[in-house]
């Protein structure tokens, strides 16, 4: 069966290892469909110019052939705001002014603080915030970030499933995150966001990634409802790890592509030290 499927790597380090499994995985799974690539750039503190043109010479050292050009995050921000000026319509964000310090210090009074899959939920504190409060800091010049009222738009979008190629379908149950950031004050959309308006516009029917995102998956499907997206299905794949079981990071410089190719490495030994490690990823 062909697929549309991505790549998309942020350019703020070198590919290691796993971004070429997860890069060589979603050619695969496209089964002689499209294969499509996004620079996910929008975190402009992180990513860097540079990057982005390592990226794209190792992925053509690999061997990938995508369909360009590819979608760049950083071209399309109006996108994502006019998805969160819909929400906004809605009535299922608000701003949120809280800085770290305090939520975490919130978070500490608490006698037992909820936890989601990425930690301590936020304690609703901006939630409670009056309108003429909003309004008043904002005149102000505060800039905040822009939550989901999660308990409210769960409501309205009712119950949601979705369909994992290895768990089957799946019941969303996206409040286990709490009201999540869909804009930061400094980043005009979330990874949430973004990847979910950018998985429909580029008609990706089938989104490969690590399984360190499955959880994540949830709050997707969530916006997909609250937006009128379609729904793809999903394939988490697993995750490469180093000798100890760790998952590879870019802050590691971990077994990067780079490193590998200077050392004399050639693409069939990555592709084969990949299948020997993860029991997928064609020649």
């Amino acid at each position: 069966m062909s697929e549309t499927t991505r790549f998309a790597p942020s350019p703020s380090g070198h590919l290691h290892l796993g971004h070429a499994f997860s890069a060589l995985f979603a050619q695969e799974q496209a089964g002689g469909g499209r294969f499509l690539l996004r620079i996910e750039d929008i975190d402009s503190g992180r990513c860097r110019p540079g990057y982005e043109a390592a990226l794209l010479e190792d992925l053509a050292w690999l061997g990938l052939v995508w369909e360009e050009p590819p979608r760049r995050q950083s071209d399309h921000l109006a996108d994502y705001a006019a998805a969160l000026e819909r929400l906004n319509a809605a009535g299922l964000i608000y701003p949120c002014f809280c800085t770290r310090r305090e939520i975490a210090q919130e978070i500490a009074r608490s006698a037992s603080a909820p936890q989601g899959p990425d930690g301590p939920l936020y304690p609703g504190i901006c939630r409670a915030l009056s309108k003429a409060e909003r309004r008043a800091r904002l005149a102000a010049g505060a800039r905040p970030a822009l939550r989901l009222e999660m308990a409210k738009a769960a409501r309205v979008a009712g119950p949601l499933f979705w369909q994992d190629a290895g768990e089957g379908r799946i019941q969303a149950k996206p409040e286990a995150f709490g009201d999540v950031v869909l804009a930061r004050r400094d980043i005009g959309a979330s990874y949430h966001l973004a990847v979910t308006l950018d998985d429909a516009v580029q008609g990706i029917s089938l989104v490969t990634r690590g399984r360190d995102l499955f959880e994540a998956t949830h709050v997707h499907r969530l916006l997909q409802a609250l937006l009128d997206l379609p729904v793809p299905r999903w394939h988490h794949h697993a995750l490469v790890t180093d000798e100890a079981g760790r998952r590879l990071a870019k802050r590691d410089d971990a077994r990067s592509l780079r490193g590998l190719r200077a050392e004399g490495v050639t693409p069939g030994e990555v592709r084969a030290r990949l299948k020997s490690a993860c029991g997928t990823v064609g020649n």
